[in-house]
């Protein structure tokens, strides 16, 4: 057959985007603005702004007649379940490699989810261009990988490519002249099998791995035709896991991926990737088939999650001023259409059905739906972010990360005793160019909650940490949390600069003078341990007496403002962040003094 069907699978940041890129535009299948834009493949807003991958996405090039069907994954941990259920509608996979980088969390957890099912891969290492590249150590770094990973003989005899994504070539000597990408595209043809053709005679089935939106089409189910033949207006019902139908109807249009557009198709056969409309509420992991069809395809399992979050309807004062959507019947609607289409997110109801607990992989996949949520429109109080455990008693079991950390040598201490705080345990150690230190640790997944921005501040902003799931383990005891209490307002209204100049003082504020505070709101952290109530509404009392001297100007210090994913994390277990479409607000749970204090536990 004249098709392939791989995916591009790697790290984060290690040029998995900028590739299809460059293999777009030599392909000439870029076309119009889009071929001289970058990352044309992050279609979406907060993938622009955020400069990575959330969602898997199919493109496909033409290349001397053949067509090659390529998948963008994305390279974070988090977004890790849009690898695993992609790999079964592709044939083979292309490993992208840093550089300098080199072997990173995500790289062992990519490959080990597509060499377990059976895929051949082609290694590329990327960005051989960076001065501090290590080409042949990296190479050999890939070599320990496949054998860590046990590797079979075939998925073994992998060919290596050098390549620089950005410059838009690849070589199979490192020493050869580069030019194009022509090497890549060869190699892509004559490693990664053609689909097997399937009997065009049994009837269709296809297994539902991608879903999107279409403004006119509705909703489209992507994913690789199994068997059979698949026809325009033809009658079709999906089924679930066990075999239930869980919606009829008809083929209203079938899409192929072409370039970075869509086109149509009257009739698709056997390997073939394509995009279904008519039906609107099927989704991933459900299988398309013909009327007659009753048994549905297996898909490939899941990791589980680690984390969940406590989503509830938004009670504060100033809930309804922002946003639209606001009732938990909305919101429960909205989270299980977000759980139809990532099969990495679970949720379940509370029994008052006023809060819905949602499963994820980490804080930054249950952020990135939180901030999709509120530029929709929707109001949410979020609890803090928790870790699931496993057993009871001496059997407590806790989930556990791969850490990777790279710094200057002169932070590695730094890190080093932080870590040890949050119950990390020391892997390895070793030296970098540029004078750099590669740190891996295995720490609890609660110890790793919050410590991204003391980070980066440890380390002035030079560190780079990365992280995978490595499985669950013995409970390691507690971990310290925030080391400063809050500064509460104790009253609503609109905060003076009069009085936020005595209070910055005693803390770090979260305002400034003129923004609206309620009763209740986080406004600050405390320079001590404890909570303190203050009143950040309090103006200055006017005399008839002129002063000597003009008063002196209040010039009030730049507060500090969290992200969404800062707050997340920065909140304690009796405080809730508010999110609406333009604010970001950390409260108590109680918002009044009396509440706090009927509601805490005595000490006994």
């Amino acid at each position: 057959m004249d098709l392939r069907n791989l995916a591009i699978i790697a790290h984060v940041d290690h040029g998995k985007t900028t590739l299809v890129d460059a293999m777009l535009r030599q392909s000439g299948e870029a076309g119009g603005k889009a071929l001289n834009s970058q990352r044309v493949m992050d279609s979406n807003d907060l993938e622009k702004e955020r400069g990575i991958t959330i969602l898997a996405k199919c493109t496909s090039v033409m290349w001397k007649g053949m067509c090659l069907n390529i998948v963008d994954t994305p390279g974070h941990a988090d977004f890790g379940g849009e690898v695993e259920r992609i790999l079964s509608m592709v044939d083979g996979v292309l490993l992208l490699v840093d550089a300098a980088e080199g072997v990173m969390p995500q790289t062992k957890f990519v490959l080990a989810k597509a060499l377990g099912v059976g895929l051949k891969p082609l290694v590329v290492i990327n960005k051989v261009d960076k001065p501090d590249a290590r080409v042949e150590d990296v190479h050999l770094e890939v070599l320990d990988l496949f054998y860590l990973l046990d590797a079979s003989k075939d998925q073994l005899d992998f060919p290596v490519l050098y390549a620089s994504s950005k410059q838009g070539w690849a070589v199979h000597d490192i020493e050869d002249t580069p030019c194009n990408l022509v090497p890549l595209f060869e190699s892509i043809v004559s490693h990664v099998p053609p689909p097997h053709p399937g009997d065009v005679g049994q009837p269709f089935q296809m297994l539902v791995t991608l879903s999107m939106s279409d403004p006119y089409l509705g909703r489209l189910l992507i994913g690789r035709i199994t068997q059979g033949c698949l026809e325009q207006g033809q009658a079709i019902h999906a089924l679930s896991c066990e075999g239930d139908v869980v919606e009829q109807g008809r083929v209203n249009k079938i899409l192929y991926f072409h370039g970075i557009e869509r086109a149509s198709l009257e009739k698709a056969g056997p390997g073939r990737i394509v995009a279904v409309a008519g039906l609107g509420n099927a989704g991933v992991g459900h299988t398309l088939c013909g009327i007659e069809g009753k048994t549905p395809l297996k898909s490939l399992p899941i990791d589980p999650p680690t984390i969940s979050m406590v989503f509830f309807v938004n009670t504060s004062p100033f809930s309804g001023r922002e946003g639209n959507l606001l009732t938990s019947r909305v919101i429960r609607d909205r989270l299980l259409k977000a759980a139809a289409d990532n099969v990495a997110l679970e949720v379940q109801e509370s029994h008052d059905k006023d809060a819905f607990e949602v499963f994820g992989r980490g804080e930054l996949q249950l952020g990135i739906l939180i901030e999709t949520m509120r530029r929709e429109g929707f109001e949410l109080l979020i609890a803090k972010p928790r870790v699931l455990f496993k057993g009871t008693g001496k059997d407590l079991e806790e989930p556990l990360e791969e850490l990777h950390i790279d710094v200057d040598e002169d932070y590695t201490g730094t890190v080093m005793e932080k870590l040890g705080l949050r119950r990390g345990e020391v892997q390895d150690m070793r030296s970098l160019k540029g004078g750099k230190t590669r740190l891996i640790f295995i720490v609890p997944s609660r110890g790793i909650i919050g410590y991204q921005g003391e980070f980066l501040t440890d380390t002035k902003g030079t560190g780079v940490m990365s992280r995978v799931f490595a499985g669950y383990g013995p409970f390691r005891g507690g971990i310290p949390g925030r080391k400063n209490g809050v500064l509460i307002s104790n009253g609503a209204g609109k905060a003076s600069d009069y009085a936020l100049y005595s209070l910055q003082e005693r803390g770090t504020l979260f305002i400034g003078g003129g923004d609206m505070v309620y009763e209740g709101m986080i406004i600050g952290e405390h320079n001590r341990e404890n909570d303190l109530e203050v009143n950040p509404l309090k103006s200055k009392q006017l005399t008839n007496f002129r002063a000597a001297g003009k008063d002196e100007s209040l010039r009030l210090k730049v507060p500090r403002v969290l992200s969404l994913e800062q707050a997340m994390t920065y909140i304690a277990e009796d405080e809730r962040l508010e999110v609406t479409p333009k604010s970001i607000r950390m409260r108590k749970t109680y918002l009044t003094g009396n509440e706090r204090k009927k509601n805490t536990p005595k000490k006994p």
